[in-house]
C-alpha cells in the first residue's frame, strides 16, 4: 500500500443510465494535499461519496493503512477519521451556527446552554481562523458563511482525512487564504486532505499531487510540480482550450437603460442596512460587472433587481418603468432573468424532477400552458430542449434535480434564466462550481446575450473574469458603490483598493 493512509482500488459505481465511476484507483498519502480534478459530472463527488459511506461501490475495495475496510454509512467513515465538507450544504437551516456545529458531536456537553455552545463555537472558529456568528440562524447566512460552518464542523471533530468539495467556491480571497493556511497546518501533523476544485491556479498552489478524472475514469495522477494550467485543462476536457480568451464585444451602439437603481437602500434579513443610496444603470447591449468581496451587499443587490427584496428608499426601474411593490412574478413578466447566488436555495426545487425545474419559469406560457390547461407533453419537450442547450448530463428527465452534480444544476438554471431574460439578466456568480470548459461556455453564452441587445448585470468575485467580459465594472463595498469604470480604464490594483474600502482610489 506504499504507506497510503487511504487507498481506493478499482472503485466502480453505476446509476440507471450512467457509469459514474469506472474502476478508479486513488491513493492518499500522509501529510499531503491531493487535488481531484475533472469536469462537472466526471465522477469526483460520487467517488468521494463512496469513500465516505454515502454510496456503496458496485465493485472495488477501500483500504486504510493497508487494512481493508467497508463503510456501511457515513457514521462508519467518521468513526474511521474521514470527514467531508460537501459542495451542497448539509446544515439544519432552522438551527443556529453553534447548534449545527455541536449536533451529533460526541464532545458536546451533556448539560449545556445556548451561551455555552456559542462560546465553544467561537473558540473553535478562532482556532481555525474561520469567521462565523455562533448565535446566527443558518437560514439567515450567506452561502459563504454557511460554507464556513460546514468546514468548521468537520475540522472540530479532528478528522485524520479531510475531504473538501469545492471548499473555496463561496469564500472570499482572504478566507480562502486562511483556509489554505489551516490545511497546511493540518497536513503538517501527518494528516491528509483531498481537495476538489475547478480553480486550476488554486490547485497548483495548494496540491502536492493531482488526480484527473474524465467521464468517470482516471486519466492521470501527477505531481503538482510537473503540471501547469494548460496541461491540466487538456487532461480534464480531452482537448486544448484557448488561453486567456476574452469575450468583449468592442465598440457598438448601446440600447436604452433596461435596469436602473436610483438612490436605493435596502435591509438584509436581520433588518440591518445592506445597500445604501445605490445609483446604478445597465443599458441594453452591455455587461456591467459588480466586483466586491462576498458579503458586501451583492446578494441584496441582485434580489432588489429581481423583486425578491423590497427597498427602504429609492426607486427600481425596469425599462424606464418604476416597479412599485413589485414581486418576482412582475419582474419575470418584465423580462428579467436571475441566476441566483445559491442555486439550491433560490434557483431550484431540489425534490422536484429535472423537467419541472427546467420549465418552472414558463409554466404559464405557451406551449407549456394553453388556454389555462397544462400540457405535460409540451413541458417534457421544452425541458429536453433546455437540457440539450445547456449540455446538462441527466440520467433521466424524471430524476430529482438534487441528484445532478453541482455544475449540471448550475448550467440548467443558467440556460432556463437566459430564456426568460428578454430585457436583462442578473447573474450572480454564474461560473461558481463550473469546470474550465463549462466556464468558457457560460461566459460565451452571456456575451452572446449582450450582443443580442440584452442588458447583463454580472456579479463575480473573479476580477479577471469581470475584466475579460464586462463593458463597465462597478465596485461594491459595504453596500455602497465605490466607483464605476469602463473596463478599458479599470486597473486591477485600483479596483482591489476600492473592494477594501479605500475611497481615495476612486
Amino acid at each position: 500500500m506504499s504507506g497510503a493512509v487511504v487507498e481506493l482500488v478499482g472503485i466502480t459505481k453505476s446509476f440507471p443510465g450512467l457509469i459514474a465511476n469506472d474502476a478508479i484507483d486513488l491513493d492518499l498519502r500522509p501529510g499531503e494535499i491531493h487535488a481531484l480534478l475533472g469536469e462537472n459530472g466526471a465522477g469526483k463527488s460520487t467517488l468521494m461519496n463512496v469513500l465516505t459511506g454515502i454510496y456503496q461501490p458496485d465493485a472495488g475495495r477501500i483500504f486504510m493503512q493497508g487494512v481493508p475496510v467497508r463503510f456501511a454509512s457515513p457514521k462508519d467513515a467518521v468513526a474511521a477519521g474521514i470527514g467531508m465538507v460537501h459542495q451542497h450544504f448539509k446544515l439544519i437551516r432552522a438551527f443556529t451556527v453553534a447548534e449545527n456545529v455541536h449536533l451529533g458531536w460526541q464532545d458536546t456537553p451533556f448539560r449545556t446552554s445556548a451561551g455555552l455552545l456559542e462560546g465553544r463555537t467561537r473558540a473553535l472558529a478562532e482556532r481555525f481562523g474561520l469567521a462565523v456568528r455562533p448565535e446566527a440562524r443558518v437560514e439567515d447566512l450567506s452561502a459563504g458563511e454557511q460554507q464556513r460552518v460546514e468546514i468548521l464542523r468537520v475540522l472540530a471533530r479532528g478528522a485524520r482525512v479531510l475531504i473538501l468539495d469545492e471548499p473555496t467556491a463561496v469564500l472570499t480571497p482572504g478566507e480562502a487564504a486562511a483556509l489554505v493556511r489551516a490545511l497546511r497546518g493540518f497536513v503538517a501533523l501527518g494528516y491528509a486532505v483531498i481537495f476538489i476544485s475547478h480553480k486550476l491556479d488554486e490547485v497548483l498552489e495548494v496540491a502536492d499531487r493531482i488526480t484527473v478524472l474524465r467521464a468517470g475514469r482516471k486519466v492521470a495522477t501527477l505531481p503538482a510540480a510537473e503540471c501547469d494550467q494548460a496541461r491540466l485543462a487538456t487532461l480534464m476536457v480531452g482537448r486544448e482550450l484557448g488561453a486567456g480568451q476574452r469575450h468583449s464585444a468592442g465598440k457598438r451602439q448601446l440600447g436604452p437603460i433596461v435596469l436602473q437603481l436610483a438612490g436605493v437602500s435596502a435591509n438584509d434579513e436581520r433588518g440591518v442596512q445592506a445597500l445604501a443610496d445605490v445609483d446604478l444603470a445597465v443599458r441594453g447591449g452591455e455587461i456591467v460587472g459588480v466586483a466586491g468581496v462576498a458579503g458586501n451587499g451583492q446578494r441584496e443587490l441582485s434580489e432588489v433587481l429581481t423583486g425578491l427584496r423590497p427597498v427602504t428608499e429609492g426607486q427600481v426601474r425596469i425599462g424606464g418603468q418604476i416597479m412599485h411593490h413589485a414581486n418576482p412574478a412582475e419582474f419575470l413578466a418584465a423580462g428579467i432573468g436571475h441566476i441566483p447566488e445559491d442555486r439550491l436555495r433560490s434557483g431550484l426545487a431540489p425534490s422536484m424532477n429535472v423537467t419541472d425545474n427546467a420549465v418552472m419559469r414558463e409554466y404559464s406560457r405557451p406551449p407549456v400552458t394553453r388556454g389555462g390547461l397544462f400540457s405535460p407533453g409540451a413541458a417534457m419537450t421544452l425541458a429536453r430542449h433546455i437540457v440539450a442547450d445547456a449540455q446538462v448530463l441527466v440520467p433521466n428527465m424524471r430524476a430529482p434535480v438534487r441528484n445532478l452534480s453541482g455544475g449540471n444544476q448550475q448550467r440548467l438554471v443558467a440556460r432556463r434564466e437566459m430564456r426568460v431574460a428578454g430585457q436583462a439578466l442578473v447573474a450572480v456568480y454564474p461560473t461558481r462550481g463550473l469546470d474550465i470548459g463549462a466556464i468558457d461556455t457560460m461566459l460565451r453564452s452571456i456575451a452572446e446575450m449582450r450582443d443580442r441587445g440584452v442588458g447583463v448585470l454580472l456579479v463575480s468575485e473573479e476580477l479577471d473574469e469581470l475584466l475579460g467580459i464586462a463593458d463597465r465594472v462597478a465596485v461594491l463595498f459595504q453596500g455602497r458603490i465605490m466607483g464605476v469604470f469602463p473596463t478599458a480604464e479599470a486597473e486591477p490594483e485600483r479596483i482591489g483598493l476600492l473592494m477594501g474600502g479605500r475611497a481615495e482610489a476612486a
